[in-house]
């Protein structure tokens, strides 16, 4: 049943080590596309991370291209505030790759313009609030992700 985050260029240490403990209690499997805002070794992703990061199931990728070109048979849907459809619609599926981008800008627009990406949202209620930490996103759409699955 794993599903699969991604995160392609990660900003924000902490953000990836709270997702990386996401990821083990949840027994998704992590991938890490760079380039990275931070160093792997840095002490706050570590931190944020605790104890767990070293059980993390954590693949790490060159670049966007080196990603799709080794997953392009896969199944993956696009998580952007340009979605259309909410996440609860999405179709989980076992081994599902739930594709988030880096906190300062989403997904690239090269992503984002691609008819063949299924893209959705999580809908904020209130037009003071652009986006939600991507490691709540991260963690919304992933618990849903288990429980439709369940």
């Amino acid at each position: 049943m794993p599903l699969n985050i991604v995160l392609i260029e990660p900003e924000i240490p902490n953000n990836t080590g709270n997702i990386g403990r996401l990821a083990l209690a949840s027994g998704a499997r992590l991938h890490l596309v760079k380039p990275f805002g931070f160093e792997i070794t840095d002490a706050r992703l570590k931190r944020s991370g605790l104890d767990y990061w070293p059980h993390v199931d954590i693949t790490i990728y060159d670049d966007t291209a080196s990603f799709f070109e080794q997953h392009q048979d896969k199944n993956m849907v696009f998580l952007s505030s340009h979605g259309h459809k909410d996440y609860w619609d999405i179709p989980f599926e076992d081994e599902l790759f739930l594709i988030f981008g880096k906190e300062s800008v989403g997904l690239s627009k090269e992503i984002i313009d691609n008819p063949n990406n299924e893209l959705y949202k999580i809908p904020l209620f209130n037009s003071h609030v652009r986006s939600l930490n991507l490691a709540n996103a991260v963690a919304i759409v992933t618990y849903e992700g288990i429980r439709a699955l369940r």
